[in-house]
């Protein structure tokens, strides 16, 4: 065992007498030494109550014959860090995850991992670490939220209180239901209720083979959550035993399989950043039209919030990932998963419970899956929609620039009425390198659609969108503004042509007169040179390559 780096021997005397200290016990020396990467903390809903799950988890690894010990990773909630400098630290915090994970485990030699995790940046950065580390690794997924009920309608976070800030603006909600909506939207603990980020890469993770069967459904606060963290740790061991790896499950079959969820899902474009940064970990070499590629052929079968009006419960009552991968069989690639059978073993054992919800592909509530990649002379190196929640009408879009240098100054012109029908509001200077940490756009995109503009407005960004984004948003634009990209050369009034079913996004001014601006363009000091953002946006490569870490030659 590796642990016994650590343990074994008469020169690793005093390392014994430190684990000792710990309360492992003569017998529990000799077992393999499991750690539980923890990212339990009190700031973040889908968090909380991971205590529980915890304590599961470590009954299961010394059911299992494991000696289970826990260490703590940190969190960051993207919709407490929305619309301000917090944003920043988001996606830069998925960097310092994996880093933490495999920092401890290889100081402590540890011989397996359970991945305790949830929300939006924890589950790929922990990902990451596994790929990374290629030692047996299982995620447990913490759940998602129930839904929110107000007068016996069901509510969602980001439906029922960002959207509705441009709603009360807009004068269509009054204060007091404004403030029952922020009381009674997110009613417990867990991921928010959509395919919003931290839901779409838990089910991409089970679709890859990284948790247990039924787990990226299964509710939080739910006994049937329980009892898949008690399995989790039992089936570690067991895996440790086999030595079955991250790496023999990381494939790229099943990082195909994950996108392929994904679409049929309609999930969040953050995706395009954390699929690509998992399989650089794994040494899989994939590129941003690959998510294009299975988006064409993938139909999209299931309406969940933002784009629809399902929630994940509907989903896990409707049968899961499980159901959902038996719909798509016959377009998944065999794989090991860390369940034991293979994924399209799983699939076919599958119980499809809702034929609304999980739709037959010959009635996909759209043919294509939920990304689409679009390029032109904006995003040379590409960009992401989502698709599955634009409009019909927005699919084709031609209209007015009106830009900004920052998300804050985007939102208070909204607020302020400023952006007109028929305008594409263009946010910039939100890169990896630029924002820096590629904040996320949900309270401006929230507003829009609370304003009722979300069928006349457009909007395109270096940044990234929030998994709860819908309308016409665009996001990843590479190469970013502060590399010198296109999106940084457009003026007010420009042009900018929009097509979703062609894959293309321009503005419409000649070579000639970008060659000209590109000219006088110059490069923008930092906006943060101290600490750890500030190595970060020297570190970090474009949003089209997963915004991972450069290695400096």
């Amino acid at each position: 065992m590796r642990s016994d780096e650590a343990k074994k021997g008469m020169e690793r005397a005093a390392s014994r007498a430190l684990l000792y200290a710990t309360g492992v016990t003569r017998k529990g020396m000799h077992r393999p030494f499991i750690g539980i990467a923890d990212s339990t903390t009190d700031l973040i809903p889908g968090h909380v109550h991971m205590g529980r799950l915890c304590l599961q988890i470590d009954r299961g690894i010394n059911a299992g014959g494991g000696t289970a010990f826990r260490f703590g990773i940190p969190g960051v909630c993207d919709g407490v860090a929305m619309g301000h400098t917090g944003m920043f630290y988001s996606l830069p915090s998925r960097e310092l995850i994996a880093d933490m994970v495999e920092d401890i485990t290889e100081a402590h030699r540890l011989d397996g991992l359970v991945l305790l995790t949830n929300c939006d940046k924890i589950t790929p950065g922990m990902l990451m670490a596994a790929a990374r580390l290629d030692i047996p690794a299982i995620v447990v997924t913490a759940g998602p939220m129930h839904s929110g009920n107000l007068r016996g309608v069901r509510l969602s976070l980001v439906r029922d209180t960002f959207e509705a800030v441009g709603r009360r603006q807009a004068g269509k909600l009054g204060e007091r239901e404004f403030e029952e909506l922020t009381m009674e939207a997110c009613p417990n603990c867990g991921s928010c209720q959509g395919v919003y980020t931290a839901n779409t890469m838990a089910c991409v993770t089970e679709a890859m083979g990284m948790s247990l069967v039924g787990c990226a459904t299964g509710l939080a606060g739910f006994a049937k959550k329980e009892r898949l963290a008690f399995e989790s740790g039992e089936r570690i061991v067991e895996l440790v035993r086999r030595h079955i790896t991250p790496r023999q499950i990381i494939t790229r079959s099943g990082i195909e399989n994950g996108i392929t969820i994904d679409m049929a899902l309609g999930g969040s474009t953050n995706s395009a950043l954390h699929i690509p940064a998992i399989a650089h970990e794994a040494g899989v070499d994939i590129q941003l039209d690959l998510f294009d590629r299975i988006a064409r052929r993938t139909p999209h079968i299931t309406n969940i919030r933002p784009g629809g009006d399902y929630f994940m419960e509907d989903l896990e009552y409707a049968g899961g990932v499980p159901a959902v991968l038996r719909r798509l069989l016959g377009k998944l690639k065999d794989n090991p998963t860390v369940s034991g059978p293979s994924i399209k073993t799983i699939a076919r054992k599958a119980e499809i419970m809702n034929d609304d919800v999980i739709r037959p592909l010959k009635r996909a509530y759209h043919k294509q899956g939920g990304i689409a990649v679009l390029r032109g002379n904006l995003a040379p190196d590409g960009s992401v929609v989502k698709q599955s929640a634009v409009q019909k009408k927005m699919m084709k879009f031609t209209g007015k620039a009106i830009c900004f240098d920052g998300e804050l100054k985007a939102m208070k012109s909204i607020l302020a009425r400023k952006v007109k029908p028929g305008m594409v509001c263009v946010v910039r200077y939100c890169g990896p390198k630029g924002g820096p940490g590629m904040p996320e756009m949900l309270s401006p995109t929230s507003a829009i659609a609370g304003m009722g503009l979300s069928d006349t407005v457009a909007m395109l960004t270096d940044g990234r969108f929030s998994g709860g984004t819908r309308g016409p948003c665009i996001g990843h634009i590479s190469p970013e503004a502060a590399e010198g990209g296109a999106i940084g050369l457009v003026k007010d009034g420009d042009l900018i042509e929009i097509d979703i079913p062609k894959r293309t996004l321009n503005v419409k001014v000649s070579g000639d007169e970008l060659a000209a601006r590109k000219k006088k363009w110059r490069p923008r000091k930092p906006k943060i040179r101290t600490g750890w953002l500030a190595r970060y946006a020297h570190l970090v490569t474009s949003a089209a390559t997963g915004a991972v870490f450069k290695i400096p030659e």
